[in-house]
């Protein structure tokens, strides 16, 4: 039979939790809501890089000098990476918004980077509601 002696160098047991009491009335439910906006807002630049380099090959097809345009698209690709990468800061919203307005401004190398642009920008628009419904307290 086990010894159920307490054992000194064991620490004792964590005491139970408190009652459970009603809900916080400023807290949207999720655990770190600003923490899933902004992976969010990384994954929505993540796709995007990756939309803006799978435009590359149909660029060079279309347009007969299309190195403007490639040029274009990789420094928008890296910078869609960069700020993927420093989700955390809180200029990159602001940022994130700059990145929109120039894809949609591409629109003078070939309309579809407009197209590409406004739909981003209502992807961006999006996840920027979201950071701001989840900062709010929820309805009940």
């Amino acid at each position: 039979m086990a010894d159920r002696r307490p054992d000194p160098e064991r620490p004792e047991p964590e005491t139970a939790e408190a009652p459970w009491s009603e809900p916080d009335a400023t807290r949207s439910g999720l655990r770190d809501p600003a923490r899933a906006a902004r992976s969010l807002a990384a994954m929505a630049l993540a796709f995007e890089a990756l939309a803006l380099l799978l435009a590359i090959v149909p660029m060079r097809m279309i347009l007969d000098d299309a190195t403007g345009a490639i040029v274009a698209v990789l420094v928008l690709t890296v910078a869609c990476v960069v700020l993927a990468g420093m989700a955390r800061r809180p200029w990159v919203w602001a940022a994130g918004a700059v990145v929109q307005v120039a894809l949609i401004a591409c629109w003078a190398l070939h309309w579809s980077l407009g197209v590409a642009g406004i739909v981003f920008a209502l992807v961006w628009a999006y996840c920027w509601y979201v950071k701001t419904a989840l900062g709010r307290p929820p309805k009940r």
